[in-house]
C-alpha cells in the first residue's frame, strides 16, 4: 500500500513542478516532455530495483548514469539543469520508497519548495547576467564597466571578457549587473539616433505616397 502512495506522491510533485512552476515560467515544452519522462522512468527503475532488494547504492549509480548522459546530450541553462536534478531525485526518493512514509514526503516537499523559492521572481528580481559584444577593443576595465553600464542601463557587478579582438575592434564579455529602471528609461530616452533613423523624416510629416516612394 505505500509503494502507491510514494507512486502517488511524486506523480503530484512532478506536474506541481512541470505545469505549476516550469512551464508557466520558462515556456520550452521539450523540457516538460524530458522532466515528465525522465522522473517517472526513474520511478519505475527505482521501485524494481528497491522491491527485489537490489539496494541504495544501485540506484544512486542509475542516478548518477542518466545523469551524465541527460547532460551531454544538449546545451542546458542553469535553471534546467536545478529542474532537471529534481525530477531525478523526485523519482528516486518516491521509488526507493524510505520508511517512514512522512519523511520521502517531506523530502520531496522540500525539493518543490526550494525550486519555488529560487527560481521565483520575487527573488533578485533585478539582477541579470548577459552576454554582450561591443562594438570596440576595450582594454581597460574602468572604460569597460562605464560602457556597459552606459549600454544597459544598470550597474554592473561583474565582467568577465571573453574575447578581445584587436584585428575587428571588438569586445565580447559575460556580464552581470542589476538593472535601473529609471536609469535604463533616461538612456533610452537620450540615446542618440542611428544613421538610418537620421536619414528619414518624423513619423507624423510623413504620407503614405513618401512612405512608398
Amino acid at each position: 500500500m505505500s509503494a502507491w502512495i510514494f507512486i502517488t506522491a511524486d506523480l503530484v510533485a512532478i506536474t506541481v513542478m512541470t505545469f505549476g512552476m516550469y512551464l508557466r515560467r520558462h515556456r520550452r515544452r521539450d523540457l516538460v516532455v524530458s522532466y515528465l519522462a525522465i522522473n517517472v522512468g526513474v520511478l519505475a527503475v527505482a521501485t524494481a530495483l528497491s522491491s527485489s532488494g537490489a539496494g541504495v547504492g544501485l540506484g544512486l549509480g542509475l542516478f548518477g548514469v542518466l545523469s551524465i548522459i541527460r547532460l551531454r546530450s544538449t546545451e542546458l541553462s542553469q535553471h534546467e539543469v536545478a529542474y532537471y536534478f529534481s525530477a531525478l531525485a523526485l523519482g528516486l526518493i518516491a521509488g526507493l520508497g524510505v520508511e517512514p512514509v512522512w519523511i520521502s514526503l517531506s523530502l520531496m516537499a522540500l525539493i518543490l519548495l526550494v525550486l519555488f523559492i529560487g527560481d521565483s521572481a520575487m527573488v533578485l528580481p533585478t539582477y541579470r547576467q548577459q552576454t554582450v559584444i561591443l562594438d570596440q577593443a576595450i582594454s581597460d576595465s574602468d572604460v569597460l564597466t562605464a560602457r556597459l553600464e552606459e549600454v544597459l542601463g544598470g550597474t554592473v557587478h561583474t565582467v568577465i571578457v571573453q574575447c578581445l579582438d584587436l584585428v575587428n575592434d571588438k569586445t565580447q564579455v559575460d556580464v552581470r549587473f542589476s538593472v535601473d529602471p529609471a536609469r535604463k528609461l533616461h538612456t533610452l530616452t537620450t540615446a542618440p539616433r542611428g544613421p538610418l533613423q537620421e536619414q528619414l523624416p518624423p513619423a507624423e510629416g510623413r504620407s503614405f505616397d513618401q512612405v512608398g516612394a
